[in-house]
């Protein structure tokens, strides 16, 4: 699946920090700044980090993300163990959300994660088992 990364560093996210969510995908921005990457790769990856972060947090136990870069591509794999998908096809539309009412207090569970995550996306796929959990993996051309 194209050539070997360049660079590659993992990050934990755990599921119900609320306190440290958005830490992993601003780590995440600063490397890809650093690294001399172009504005509008960082802004979409920045988006698609996020709301992918904040899934785990919502919706896992614990995570993994994964950042790798080659000069043609940035890739992020996001791989959680919390509650699984039942409905990707539903997951998928914008405005639908399994998030709890305390979660939709704080202001997360809009039903806009995953859609964004797509939106940002050059490649996206998505695999998840009901009771085992999700794995994300988006990929973002570095034109």
């Amino acid at each position: 699946m194209g050539a070997e990364p360049h660079f590659e560093q993992s990050f934990s996210i755990a599921g119900g920090d609320f306190t440290n969510a958005g830490e992993v995908s601003s780590k995440v921005k600063k490397i890809l700044q650093e690294a001399g990457i172009a504005p509008k790769v960082i802004r979409r990856a920045t988006i698609a980090t996020y709301e992918a972060e904040m899934n785990v947090v919502c919706f896992a136990r614990q995570g993994t993300l994964t950042l790798s870069l080659t000069p043609e591509v940035l890739r992020i794999k996001v791989e959680d163990e919390g509650r699984g998908i039942e409905d990707i096809n539903l997951a998928m539309k914008e405005g639908y959300s399994t998030a709890s009412e305390e979660i939709r207090e704080m202001g997360f569970g809009a039903g806009m994660g995953l859609p964004n995550i797509r939106k940002n996306s050059d490649a996206f796929h998505i695999i998840s088992v009901v009771g085992q959990g999700t794995v994300l993996e988006i990929a973002i051309q570095m034109q």
